[in-house]
């Protein structure tokens, strides 16, 4: 038995024994206390599946997800297809808030439009010096900033730095500084398959 094992196996132990001592005290017939304990382990037993079972539900909802959105995913490796504008977009999580990227392996840094910081509590690094980017639509002053946490599908970056600007528009771009934290990154066909390191 490992430590996770060990862990679920205490947590269930203590749970029935809680159970149990409140059933006794209610002191109500054995018919009604019978149905009741029943109930209690069935809810603990499902509670046990979804933890002990948790990757695997995890990657059961990827998939899911995937098939909505056309993603897929196997493991912890993400396919993306192609969108009919050429570009492949994904919708990522950033500090828990869900937006709309385009993957551009062209642009050095993630860039985030300035909404999208505010919505997601990005802070902006006010006190440094701005930086110049070159853009399709001429040089733009941007601002730093850093994600706590970015979500890719199943691919997780923390303190990923980005630049922000309200001349982004409404267009949030995942950039090589994400991208190089990757084991590979890869065009197939009409797909892009982004791996992480371990996955």
């Amino acid at each position: 038995m490992n430590e996770d094992q060990s862990i679920e196996f205490v947590w269930l132990i203590g749970a029935l024994i809680l159970v149990g001592s409140s059933l006794i005290v209610r002191r109500m017939p054995i018919g009604q206390t019978l149905k009741m304990v029943a109930a209690w382990v069935g809810i603990f037993g499902v509670g046990l599946v979804i933890v002990s079972f948790r990757g695997e539900l995890t990657n059961l909802w990827y998939r899911v997800a995937g098939d909505l959105t056309g993603s897929q995913t196997v493991g912890n490796t993400l396919r993306l297809p192609m969108s009919d504008d050429g570009h492949f977009w994904v919708s990522a999580s950033v500090n828990g808030r869900s937006q709309r990227f385009l993957i551009d392996s062209g642009a050095t840094t993630t860039a985030l439009s300035a909404a999208t910081a505010r919505a997601a509590g990005v802070a902006v690094d006010d006190g440094a010096l701005p930086v110049l980017l070159n853009t399709a639509n001429g040089v733009v002053r941007a601002r730093r900033g850093k994600i706590e946490r970015f979500d890719v599908g199943p691919i997780t970056a923390r303190d990923l730095s980005v630049v922000i600007a309200p001349e982004f528009g409404n267009t949030n771009v995942i950039g090589m500084n994400f991208l190089t934290t990757l084991k590979s990154w890869r065009v197939e066909g009409r797909s892009l398959v982004l791996e992480p390191r371990g996955g």
